[in-house]
């Protein structure tokens, strides 16, 4: 995300998060500032420190030609969850970035998906430190279709380039 949009993620969240517009407008929001992860649609549900739900609705624009949602919208689904949910999370005075994403692909992915990311970062950072933050990815029978392992680097920002 870009540096400016990590402190607001949480901030706007508890101004919008109340409502089902909010929650829309929010979600719309984060598609701008982060145009790839919203090129998918994502729609946050819930969202708090080290913890967030999302849910991606089935469309034509993400199918495969199996008629599934395409893996790379689901390791892209993965990946926002684990990055609010790290982001929400984190200090304001760290940056963090992906170093490495790992997705095991379970179920074909067909329907309304939800996707879940839970992170405990450390409270204090003051070197460059690793935390891999799990995802989950389960259709609307509660059937899990994707996990990811998502390695996220993270640093004070004074530290950052």
């Amino acid at each position: 995300m870009p540096e400016d949009t990590e402190g607001k993620v949480l901030s706007l969240w508890k101004r919008w998060g109340k409502t089902t517009f909010g929650r829309r407008f929010y979600s719309l929001m984060l598609g701008r500032m982060v145009p790839y992860s919203g090129s998918i649609r994502p729609l946050v549900l819930q969202l708090e420190p080290g913890y967030v739900r999302i849910e991606l609705r089935d469309r034509r624009a993400l199918r495969n030609h199996l008629h599934s949602i395409h893996a790379i919208a689901l390791a892209n689904l993965g990946e926002l969850a684990s990055g609010l949910a790290m982001i929400a999370a984190l200090p304001d005075d760290v940056k963090a970035i992906v170093i490495k994403l790992e997705i095991e692909y379970l179920k074909k992915a067909r329907g309304r998906l939800l996707a879940e990311g839970r992170a405990k970062p450390p409270c204090t950072i003051t070197e460059t430190v690793t935390q891999t933050v799990h995802a989950e990815i389960k259709d609307d029978s509660g059937d899990v279709v994707a996990r990811l392992n998502v390695h996220w680097q993270m640093k004070p920002k004074d530290l950052a380039p």
